[in-house]
């Protein structure tokens, strides 16, 4: 018999665990990082030009550790200096390699600050706006594009020289055009097509020309009058822009072409430079996208010859991971070629391919290149296409060794000298954490845990990953999140949260990225779930192949097929199967709804394509050809073809100003839909581009949540 004074002693204890574990989330923690937090951001971390050290930022300084005795050296303090000088360092567009020179800008000129003076000097005086500065190797000049032209500063003596002089409203030196930003060089460029060479000598540089590319306008609603932008933007089966690759000598200042799309029709990515800048390799791919030529060149008297090539039947990708090795014969290159992404050794003078990794796997990047002992560290799935390790593997494809160990997602920054990697480490159970690893002693040691003390007080519900098998053989990758005190006796809503497009995959052994919105939703008693569908990866080339020429078909009916599994089980309330996404996940959702609304009852389409003659060129004719060549894929994949058999229960959100998928796309579904007195729930959102941001961002999120709660919960 437990006596009354321990019992009171002990009754404290057995409340304080029962409340610990009944705590639930509120929409502000949720979607909005609310109070009490959770989770805390782990440190930014990120590689240092020496051997085995690296760098942290901590509040406003930047440190800098050296292993394995942890010596710090602060590289610079934010704080102290911006109060001194009276400047915002923290915003600076570039900075050199020591972070002793920050390059600034105000009111569109550009400062210089350098840390040893401790003075703000000013280097251009025009306020036209100077774009992407960027330091030469040798840390004496910048380069950058202004009023669409190509310029260098002396930061000695800073005098600005003009390199290019043949700009127009269509003309870009070393600015990409829209298309090429979007679908080319990517998001993570700024727009930026220039790239010094390693000796500071020259400036390769893609001049565009959108004269042949039709325009589109947006419009914006503020003010009186409101105002137009207005942007070329190529459509599917219009032109694409006109590009010249040339590479500037700065000692005279002249340009030499080095290759054209001109009256070709192709494209032209990718350049980087070999040795000393000696060489240059770049990349052209047909208007086809099916055939992909690399291409070699001196740069002294530029005469390009074509030293690799791949074609595939369906489409081929520009090959980003390509590593000049320093000796202007040799390049590692990661390709999908033989079915899944794997690295390959070229010798492009003796024409010598060998493949480093093999299997039934893709190596998802590059990690580290330790030139000196032959060693290439690499992430890959190559256990499960659901996780994401850390291997090293010799040039000769031997020595392949496993570095990373728990199971999950590794995203890993192996420091300069290849003995040790910092790794930000995740699983659907395990919020993120920072490990630094050693691997010569193979021993790791934990730095920071994104994890709050005060996650541990609430009931989150579980979270499974899983597969649904299609009738025609597929494994389809799932994950998703059951209420707490889940019950099999009880019927639950289910919201399918997908993207489905090609050759991206949601479906991870990874904590969520997006917050804890699933598990609010959970909370309430709705079941999240993630599917990814043939094309996503997982499966290779081979997978993704079965949407060329058919997008909107094969994704569409391995979602049929998920629901057709939920619908067998017990505790699924098979009348309120939902589903949602945005960009091609707003188009998926979109087409669910429209083209099998038997399944999916209610979803919210966001920021969605709905025609694919309505995108552009370069990604829409990847998968699907020109409309001219493929009329009755563009027809089947079009949502508008399904809006008579559309039931009803979307809620469609859009901004005003997306220029990425134009609100055309909306309008013309609402169009439709209103034409065929179809029911349906809109909110548009002024002056928003392609996704909804701050402060907007919070009015999305709760409509988001009332729509739910409204459909699927019925309050």
């Amino acid at each position: 018999m437990i006596k009354i004074k321990h019992l009171i002693i002990l009754l404290p204890i057995i409340v304080s665990v029962l409340f610990a574990q009944t705590k639930k989330l509120s929409f502000e923690q949720a979607y909005l990082a609310g109070n009490p937090k959770l989770l805390k951001p782990l440190p930014t971390v990120y590689d240092c030009e020496k051997d085995n050290s690296y760098l942290e930022k901590r509040e406003n300084k930047i440190v800098k550790i050296l292993l394995p005795e942890k010596e710090e050296e602060v590289i610079i303090d934010f704080g102290s200096l911006e109060k001194e000088a009276n400047i915002n360092l923290q915003n600076a567009l570039a900075h050199n390699k020591g972070y002793s020179e920050f390059i600034l800008k105000t009111n569109n000129d550009l400062f210089l600050y350098r840390k040893g003076d401790n003075k703000v000097i000013r280097l251009t005086n025009d306020n036209a706006e100077e774009k992407n500065p960027v330091f030469s190797p040798n840390e004496k000049q910048i380069a950058y594009t202004k009023k669409n032209n190509l310029y260098i500063l002396n930061l000695l003596t800073k005098k600005e020289r003009q390199l290019t002089f043949d700009t127009s409203h269509t003309v870009y030196n070393g600015y990409a055009s829209w298309v090429y930003y979007e679908e080319v060089l990517g998001r993570a460029s700024h727009y930026r097509a220039f790239y010094w060479s390693p000796n500071s000598k020259q400036i390769v540089f893609m001049r565009f020309d959108d004269k042949n590319i039709p325009t589109f306008t947006l419009f914006n609603a503020d003010g009186v009058h409101g105002k137009l932008e207005v942007a070329h933007y190529p459509k599917a089966g219009d032109p694409l822009p006109e590009v010249k690759l040339g590479i500037i000598t700065l000692q005279t200042g002249k340009t030499a072409w080095i290759d054209s799309t001109v009256n070709k029709g192709n494209l032209i990515a990718w350049a980087k430079f070999t040795g000393n800048g000696e060489g240059l390799l770049y990349q052209r791919m047909n208007r086809g996208q099916d055939s992909l030529e690399i291409m070699f060149t001196g740069t002294e008297s530029p005469s390009p010859e074509k030293v690799y090539s791949e074609q595939q039947n369906t489409w081929v990708e520009f090959i980003e991971d390509l590593y000049p090795l320093g000796d202007n014969t040799r390049f590692i290159f990661r390709s999908e070629i033989n079915g899944w992404y794997h690295l390959y050794l070229y010798n492009y003078k003796k024409k010598e391919l060998s493949q480093i990794t093999k299997g039934d796997w893709s190596v998802t990047d590059v990690a580290f290149i330790d030139k000196k002992t032959e060693t290439l560290f690499f992430h890959a799935g190559k256990e499960s296409s659901l996780e994401k390790h850390l291997y090293k593997i010799s040039f000769n494809g031997k020595n392949l060794t496993k570095l990373t160990d728990e199971p999950g997602t590794h995203n890993c920054t192996v420091l300069k000298g290849g003995k040790y990697f910092l790794d930000k480490y995740s699983s659907v159970s395990i919020p993120p954490r920072l490990y630094l690893y050693d691997i010569s002693k193979k021993t790791k040691e934990l730095l920071a845990n994104s994890k709050l003390p005060e996650m541990d007080k609430y009931n989150l519900g579980k979270i499974e990953l899983f597969n649904i098998p299609t009738e025609d053989g597929y494994k389809l990758p799932a994950k998703w999140v059951l209420p707490p005190n889940f019950d099999k006796r009880k019927k639950y809503p289910v919201i399918i949260s997908i993207y489905g497009g090609p050759g991206v995959a949601i479906v991870k052994n990874s904590f969520s990225r997006r917050g804890l919105g699933s598990y609010f939703l959970a909370q309430n008693g709705i079941i999240v779930l993630n599917v990814d569908n043939r094309g996503s990866g997982h499966f290779g080339k081979k997978g993704k192949n079965e949407l060329f020429r058919n997008l909107g078909k094969r994704e569409i009916d391995d979602f049929i097929e998920a629901a057709k599994w939920l619908r067998k089980q017990s505790f699924i309330d098979t009348a309120k199967i939902a589903i949602t996404g945005g960009s091609y996940g707003g188009y998926v959702t979109s087409m669910a709804l429209a083209r099998a609304g038997k399944y999916f009852k209610y979803g919210i389409a966001k920021y969605a394509v709905t025609d694919w003659r309505l995108y552009d060129n370069i990604y829409t004719e990847r998968y699907m050809d020109t409309p001219s060549e493929n009329p009755e894929g563009y027809k089947y994949g079009s949502v508008m073809n399904y809006a008579g058999e559309y039931n009803g229960g979307m809620l469609i959100t859009h901004g005003t100003m997306d220029d990425n998928v134009h609100m055309q796309n909306t309008l013309q579904l609402i169009d439709k839909l209103e034409n065929l007195n179809k029911d349906f729930e809109v909110m548009i959102y002024p002056n928003q581009r392609h996704g909804i941001r701050f402060p907007k961002y919070s009015h999305s999120m709760k409509l988001d949540v009332k729509f739910w709660f409204k459909n699927l919960l019925t309050k």
